[in-house]
């Protein structure tokens, strides 16, 4: 590792029945750990943003999932409210019905034009896509502009049992998106596993169990 487990992390919370009170605990979380980030779903950016100023710990959105086949228009209108009520990184879906259908150049396009909005990590549900549309998609979002290649959301089909065929999906990623951040998330659960996905590859860990990992760590030293 070349960074502490805690800067890795992206501490979510993307339930959603997930309150007010909910969120201010998951921005209270990462700012005990000082972890990477702290994701959630639109409505709650502004919050989060506030929560965390001047802590070092970046605000990062969700936007369209499961699968990201919202229309450009609403995208982009979303994509641009979030990063105005603070986000530092928006996490967007890939239209994975148009990876099914290769409409390579619709998907560049879309990404293209929300990757200059800000930074940008594109998640492109490595578990609905075959090794073949990882390495397409991947080379993609490099040429978008994005800055990550990530593998999904918490409705990733593998189980957490799988955590080995989505290693694999972060090798194909790495080797067809150079240079880009790569971010593996769904179904990570405790330390074993974020420590598999950084052996990976993984460059920061989306769960929502970024608290028992850190618990699971300090236990494992005392």
């Amino acid at each position: 590792m070349t960074k502490t487990i805690n800067k890795y992390i992206d501490q979510t919370n993307i339930d959603p029945k997930a309150k007010r009170q909910d969120i201010i605990n998951t921005c209270n979380e990462a700012l005990e750990y000082n972890f990477r980030g702290v994701c959630v779903r639109p409505q709650w950016v502004k919050i989060v943003a506030q929560a965390l100023k001047g802590a070092g710990v970046k605000t990062v959105v969700l936007i369209d999932d499961p699968i990201g086949d919202s229309p450009h228009t609403k995208r982009m209108q979303i994509a641009k409210k979030a990063i105005k009520d603070g986000a530092d990184d928006l996490d967007i879906v890939v239209n994975i019905p148009d990876v099914k259908h290769m409409r390579w150049q619709k998907i560049e396009k879309d990404l293209g034009a929300l990757c200059k909005l800000g930074d940008t990590k594109v998640i492109i549900g490595s578990g609905f896509l075959t090794d073949e549309e990882i390495a397409k998609v991947s080379q993609i979002v490099k040429k978008a502009g994005a800055i990550c290649v990530k593998t999904a959301t918490e409705k990733d089909p593998l189980e957490n049992r799988e955590l080995k065929e989505k290693a694999n999906h972060l090798k194909i990623m790495r080797v067809n998106a150079p240079g880009l951040l790569i971010k593996a998330s769904g179904k990570i659960k405790d330390l074993a596993d974020a420590k598999m996905m950084i052996k990976a590859g993984a460059d920061i860990i989306g769960s929502s169990n970024g608290v028992l990992i850190m618990k699971q760590l300090r236990k494992k030293y005392v």
